[in-house]
């Protein structure tokens, strides 16, 4: 039943909201050079690679730098970027990976291969599942970025505190979850877009 719902709304959702998404397709491409689209590899279920689609809201070849993002005050992100990432439009293109089967509208966030490494034999159990688009960690970090900027040494932050605690809830997620829940977690996130 999970998989049919995330057909079926991955595949209404792309249909309703293409004019939205064609527009910030323009904004994208008018703001900065580079493509739309920016393709990062990142780790799926059963610990298989795959290309997460996400508008690019960085500079072209920023990503050779650190893998975090540090909020308002990282240079590496575009004008047009900095607004998308504040209301995570850049993440809608994700229900095309959605659609394709790599990922689900509800499941762990997925992580780039660099920090899956550090992970325990215990929390690779989060790849036994579909990763996906929101999860309770996203709800819970959704000024993830802001939190990053406070730090300093944002990437030993990451790694050691809000990376561990963001796997103790894909654990529990991956433990516990319903098909219910993850349509509670469905409206939350997008109420949460609105506050």
């Amino acid at each position: 039943m999970k998989r049919l719902f995330d057909i079926l709304a991955s595949a209404i959702g792309l249909i309703l909201l293409s004019p939205l998404l064609l527009a910030i397709a323009v904004a994208v491409k008018l703001d900065t050079r580079g493509p739309v689209f920016y393709r990062q590899v990142r780790v799926g279920q059963h610990n298989r690679d795959f290309r997460i689609f996400k508008f690019r809201t960085m500079h072209v070849g920023s990503d050779r730098g650190s893998l975090v993002t540090i909020g308002n005050r990282d240079p590496r992100i575009t004008r047009t970027g900095a607004l998308l990432r504040k209301f995570k439009l850049d993440e809608l293109p994700q229900l095309i990976n959605v659609f394709l089967g790599q990922m689900s509208l509800v499941g762990p966030r997925p992580e780039v291969r660099h920090y899956v490494n550090l992970w325990t034999t215990e929390q690779m159990h989060v790849l036994d599942v579909r990763p996906g688009i929101t999860d309770p960690a996203s709800i819970k970090f959704i000024n993830e970025n802001e939190l990053l900027s406070t730090a300093d040494d944002p990437e030993r932050y990451y790694i050691d505190t809000v990376m561990q605690e963001k796997v103790k809830l894909y654990l529990e997620y991956v433990n516990h979850h319903t098909f219910c829940g993850d349509l509670a977690i469905i409206f939350k996130t997008i109420g949460n877009l609105f506050k």
